[in-house]
């Protein structure tokens, strides 16, 4: 044994990546818990040295240099029964502690975070990332909590020991923040500065728990994977709500919309209700699906007038074969002519013409019994009269 041994941090380590590491003697490592009046404790600034055995932190020193001896080591002293003022080894691993404020911690969702957004109430995966910083306050409790059976405790070991408690508060941090203010997650950026002075104090009380005092706490981003139907889900209702917001009317109105659109193009062929006019049977068709039939109804009805598509001319018959004929003058079916004749000499005539153009003679005749003839007629309908030699009038 060396007539001094020096103990002090010697981890290998940069101290800004490590909270706490336990001596271990470079020359003989298997009795790096062999202590005495011997050893020489070297604790550097912003360190604390911590006697640790049995599972029990004991003997606490602040920065400074210390010849351990029975006088100085009271708790592990009484623990082992240790003479006073004596020179009798004992065994103890010694912990140093950093007590840096180390600032550059981070954290973030291994797995997205499902929050209901809290306008269109759709569950949307959310993922999250920053930084904190931490100081170790309490040693003992520190060592006691956290360190275990381990030899040191890297910031990423920190992290990874409190990353489930720490997702599960600031998860539902973000959850409450959202809906007490209704904020749209995607809009959520503003707000990122007041979420993280919400969040060191959400989860000081974790950490504290632990002899840690959190610095701070931030959130560098909070997103959603575009890619995600929810996701698109939702982005496609705020479309629409813009789109409804912008035009003037609500989503019951849009929908309805919708439905006469649908039901236009159904009743296309004429058997929509309307007479062959698309418009008003949809009009129809909402006044009976929708209960809102006295607006969109009436209103389809007076478009549907307006714009008529129906062929005026469909119900008219040739006069010689009876078939449909349409506007034409000449029937499709029999050649015959369809435009109006003269009674007298049979030339074509206006529809409104009192007179032949050709013959002179007027176009429309009653009987003496008063009663209107029918051009062709002959006889009265009225009184039975033969119409030869009944006078027109002008």
């Amino acid at each position: 044994m060396a007539l001094m041994q020096i103990v002090r941090w010697d981890s290998g380590l940069n101290p800004a990546d490590i909270f706490a590491w336990r001596y271990v003697d470079p020359k003989n490592p298997d009795r790096s818990d062999a202590l005495g009046n011997w050893t020489q404790l070297v604790v550097q600034e912003s360190q604390e040295a911590i006697l640790f055995r049995d599972g029990q932190a004991l003997d606490l020193f602040g920065p400074g240099r210390y010849t351990l001896s029975t006088d100085n080591i009271p708790l592990l002293r009484h623990l082992i029964n240790l003479p006073t003022g004596g020179e009798t080894p004992f065994k103890a691993h010694v912990w140093f502690v950093n007590k840096l404020n180390i600032l550059d911690v981070k954290w973030g969702t291994l797995s997205p975070l499902l929050l209901r957004d809290p306008e269109y109430q759709i569950p949307i995966p959310v993922r999250a990332y920053g930084q904190f910083g931490v100081r170790i306050r309490d040693s003992r409790k520190f060592l006691l909590k956290l360190v275990g059976t381990r030899t040191r405790l890297t910031r990423d070991e920190l992290v990874d020991s409190f990353r489930g408690l720490l997702l599960s508060r600031i998860g539902d941090m973000v959850a409450s923040y959202i809906t007490q203010r209704k904020i749209n997650i995607f809009d959520i950026s503003a707000y990122l500065k007041d979420m993280s002075d919400e969040a060191v104090e959400e989860v000081r009380p974790v950490f504290e728990e632990y002899g840690i005092e959190p610095a701070n706490f931030f959130f560098g981003s909070v997103n959603v994977p575009e890619d995600d139907e929810a996701v698109q889900d939702l982005k496609k209702a705020m479309s629409e709500r813009a789109r409804m917001n912008v035009m003037g009317y609500n989503y019951q109105q849009m929908r309805s919309f919708d439905a006469m659109e649908e039901m236009a193009h159904a009743s296309g062929s004429g058997d929509g209700g309307g007479g062959g006019n698309p418009l008003l049977g949809a009009g129809m068709g909402l006044g009976a699906g929708l209960g809102m039939g006295g607006a969109f109804g009436q209103m389809a009805s007076q478009m549907g007038q307006f714009l008529n598509t129906s062929p005026t001319g469909a119900s008219r018959a040739c006069p010689k074969c009876g078939k449909a004929c349409g506007e034409g003058r000449f029937c499709p079916s029999c050649g015959a002519s369809l435009a109006p004749g003269c009674p007298h000499c049979g030339a074509e005539i206006a529809a409104d013409a009192r007179f032949c153009s050709k013959c002179g003679k007027p176009i429309s005749r009653v009987c003496e019994c008063g009663a209107a003839l029918a051009p062709d007629a002959a006889f009265c309908s009225r009184c039975g009269r033969s119409t030869e030699g009944e006078a027109s009038q002008n």
